[in-house]
């Protein structure tokens, strides 16, 4: 699926959940029918179609946040350019299904994806529906397959929660469902839909500078860091890894950058919470196994 039919899918998205909207929804119908552009019969169609959806994002349904995180995905995409490498690439997905399988959302409507993105900064995205994104940055920071499931473990915390759903909800959609609502009693012809495109084209480069510019609230990062610890214990992998992770970004980050120290609260508070979290549990022995395996997918990046 190309961009462009992602933003057009995230539009039908947007005209069900503007449809949402009873106040709206009733005005666009009455008007339709003193028009003469909406039949009593599709008047009613858009009525019931109103009446099932909820009025917030926090209920959109897993195939709808599927298409939104394509077209948010897609935007970040357009900033970076990705890292061509299939042994990678199969490895990280593969490592981010077995470590979703352990967390508390282990599929959604299309399965989780990683990409690699060709930059140096220091930076992991996680869009909604389970699109995950890490730059070669970070992965040179890891020194271990623990540290690597550690980070990311902590996006598939995001996912879990509908983190991105909830940036999403405070993107600037108001352009395009203001535009939604009174267009609302008219035929979506070809001019219609290509303005509708361009407003949602907008709203969704909104969202994806959310994701890479403000970056999410303390309390919901350490909510994912919550679930990266459970996470990690519970498929074998030791969770300090989260900590000695984020020591390592400490150590790397440049003052005023555009990557993780940008988006992110300072790690050294994470730091102190992850411990706590994590409590006494000892510290676990480097896998041979997992480091060879380690250092076999990812040789190309590290070197």
């Amino acid at each position: 699926m190309t961009r462009k039919h992602c933003i057009q899918a995230f539009i039908l998205i947007g005209m069900t959940l503007a449809a949402g909207c009873a106040a709206l929804t009733q005005i666009g119908t009455t008007v339709g029918q003193a028009t003469g552009t909406l039949s009593p019969e599709e008047a009613q169609a858009i009525t019931r179609t109103a009446a099932a959806v909820e009025k917030t994002f926090a209920d959109i349904t897993p195939e709808q946040e599927y298409y939104i995180g394509r077209a948010v995905t897609a935007t970040v995409l357009g900033r970076y350019n990705a890292y061509e490498n299939e042994v990678a690439h199969r490895y990280l997905t593969t490592l981010c299904r077995v470590l979703a399988e352990a967390s508390d959302l282990p599929e959604t409507f299309g399965g989780y994806h990683v990409q690699i993105l060709d930059t140096e900064e220091i930076n992991a995205f996680a869009a909604p529906g389970g699109f995950i994104t890490i730059s070669k940055g970070m992965l040179r920071l890891c020194r271990s397959e623990d540290a690597l499931a550690a980070v990311l473990a902590h996006e598939i915390g995001h996912v879990q929660a509908r983190h991105g759903l909830r940036a999403i909800k405070k993107g600037r959609l108001t352009s395009a469902l203001t535009i939604l609502a009174t267009e609302s009693a008219k035929a979506y012809g070809p001019q219609e839909l290509a303005q509708l495109t361009t407003a949602f084209e907008g709203s969704i480069s909104d969202i994806a500078g959310t994701l890479m510019n403000s970056g999410y609230a303390r309390s919901l990062e350490r909510e994912a860091d919550r679930a990266a610890v459970t996470i990690l214990q519970r498929v074998g992998y030791d969770p300090h890894a989260l900590a000695d992770m984020l020591a390592e970004m400490k150590k790397n980050l440049k003052p005023g950058g555009l990557d993780f120290a940008k988006t992110h609260p300072d790690p050294a508070d994470r730091i102190v919470d992850v411990k706590k979290m994590i409590g006494s549990q000892p510290v676990q022995p480097v896998s041979a196994a997992r480091q060879a395996r380690f250092r076999q997918a990812v040789a190309s990046i590290l070197d």
